[in-house]
C-alpha cells in the first residue's frame, strides 16, 4: 500500500508539474500575443503621425508614439519603465540607421514645398515613422522575452537585427497603406 500511495503522489505531482508548465506556456503566449498587437496599433498609430503638416512637428509626435509604445511593452512584461532611461535607449537606437537620421528630418522639412513636397514628404515620413516604431516594438518584444530589461538593453548588439526589422516594417507598411 506504501508504494501505491507513492505512485499516486507521482502522479499527481507530474499532473501538477504539466499543468503548471502548460499554464505558463499559455501565458507565455498570451503575453506574446498581446504584445505583437501592442506593436501593431501603435505603428498604425504611428503611419498617422506622417500626416502632420508642420515640419519637425511629426518628428516630436512619432517620438512621443514610440515611447509610450515601449512603456506599453513595458507593462505588459512587468519592466520597470523611466523616461529618462528609455528615451536615450530609443534615441541610439534610431541613431543607429542612417536613413532614419538624415531622411526622416529632411523628409519633415520638404513638406514645406507646396503640393510636391508636401505629397513626397507625407510619404516618405508616414513609410519611415511606421517602420521604425514597428522595428524597435519588435526589438524591445525580443529583449523582454530573453529576460532582459531597460538596464541591460544594448542598442549597438541589436543594431543590425533593427535594420532586418526595419526592413520588414516596411513592409507591413505597405501592406497597411493598400488596405
Amino acid at each position: 500500500q506504501y508504494q501505491t500511495n507513492i505512485s499516486r503522489e507521482s502522479n499527481r505531482t507530474t499532473t501538477n508539474n504539466t499543468a503548471t508548465t502548460e499554464s505558463a506556456f499559455e501565458v507565455r503566449v498570451k503575453r506574446i500575443s498581446q504584445a505583437h498587437s501592442t506593436v501593431k496599433n501603435y505603428t498604425i498609430g504611428s503611419l498617422a503621425v506622417g500626416f502632420i503638416p508642420f515640419p519637425l512637428v511629426d518628428m516630436a509626435a512619432r517620438t512621443g508614439i514610440q515611447l509610450k509604445m515601449v512603456h506599453s511593452l513595458a507593462g505588459e512584461y512587468d519592466i520597470p519603465f523611466s523616461r529618462n532611461i528609455v528615451k536615450p535607449l530609443i534615441a541610439s537606437l534610431l541613431g543607429n540607421i542612417i536613413v532614419t537620421t538624415t531622411i526622416m528630418p529632411l523628409a519633415s522639412i520638404i513638406k514645406i514645398i507646396p503640393v510636391v513636397g508636401q505629397v513626397s514628404g507625407f510619404v516618405s515620413v508616414v513609410t519611415l515613422s511606421g517602420a521604425t516604431t514597428y522595428a524597435m516594438g519588435k526589438v524591445f518584444i525580443e529583449h523582454f522575452e530573453s529576460g532582459g530589461t531597460f538596464l541591460n538593453f544594448d542598442p549597438e548588439k541589436v543594431r543590425s537585427h533593427f535594420q532586418e526589422l526595419f526592413e520588414e516594417g516596411k513592409q507591413f507598411v505597405a501592406t497597411q497603406q493598400s488596405k
